[in-house]
């Protein structure tokens, strides 16, 4: 309760960072600044508002649901649990992440967040408004599944959440040391990139861990250079467009091919 009600302060924080990087994007290090884009992300971020409180209530009863079925659940109070539940949460969102760059179904969703040409903040606010239909969040609540609290999955996923909004930057070098461990902008923009290089890698929310464990860590190169964006599809700063474009594609290409197993082959397989 205590993290919702700082969400305004956590909102005015990004705020006066975004108002921040604009003026370096436009003063200092000539990049230039797509307000159209943000107008896009800004339209993205509404239609989420507005979808949120149904999502929201969707979800919370799924997980009522897990957390009354689990044979046992991890006490809220003891320490641990928020401990093993931060790496918990960040396993769970490393193949969340992970699946939704592999299976298309996902990709429907989570394809909104990669249609940003520029690597700014507001870009981090791009998220589906078709999460619920994609079923990414089903990753979360397994963790109920296996014991853990579902205040604890939802606040440590939030936080994380929070956290990624940081790494939506051109504006923040490499940070040392902290890039063995934590997931930082450099890691991240490598991630948004679409050349073929540096496709599907760094999936990582908070730490960048299980991406050097199970090789899908990849360096952001030298001198950065990046492409950002994705790499099929229009560029537009429509909302509608961004947020339904991948699923018509889907849907036109099941629509071109006959039998249940090839439609669960274009559906459920990369979405290339």
């Amino acid at each position: 309760m205590q993290f919702v009600l700082q969400r305004p302060v956590l909102a005015l924080i990004f705020l006066i960072l975004a108002l921040g990087e604009y003026v370096w994007r436009r003063h200092a290090s000539a990049r230039g600044y797509d307000r159209g884009q943000v107008l896009g992300s800004l339209g993205i971020a509404l239609g989420q508002a507005v979808l949120r409180p149904v999502n929201g209530l969707v979800i919370l009863s799924v997980l009522s649901l897990f957390s009354d079925i689990t044979p046992w659940q991890f006490p809220i109070e003891d320490w641990r649990t928020w401990v093993v539940g931060f790496f918990a949460v960040e396993f769970a969102y490393y193949w969340f992440h992970r699946t939704s760059h592999r299976v298309r179904w996902l990709w429907a969703t989570h394809s909104v967040h990669h249609s940003a040409t520029q690597m700014v903040f507001p870009a981090a606010i791009r998220l589906g408004w078709t999460g619920i239909v994609s079923g990414g969040w089903l990753f979360f609540a397994a963790l109920v599944l296996v014991g853990f609290p579902p205040i604890v999955v939802t606040l440590l996923h939030g936080i994380n959440l929070a956290y990624q909004y940081l790494l939506h930057t051109e504006a923040v070098g490499r940070l040392g040391m902290l890039e063995w461990v934590l997931n930082t902008p450099s890691h991240h923009r490598a991630h948004h990139s679409r050349d073929s290089e540096w496709l599907d890698c760094n999936f990582g929310g908070m730490l960048i861990l299980f991406d050097r464990l199970f090789g899908t860590f990849r360096a952001e190169p030298e001198g950065g250079g990046l492409r950002y964006g994705l790499v099929h599809g229009e560029v537009t700063n429509n909302p509608f467009r961004i947020a339904f474009a991948e699923w018509r594609r889907l849907f036109a290409a099941l629509r071109n091919v006959r039998g249940w197993r090839t439609r669960a082959g274009i559906a459920f397989g990369p979405p290339e």
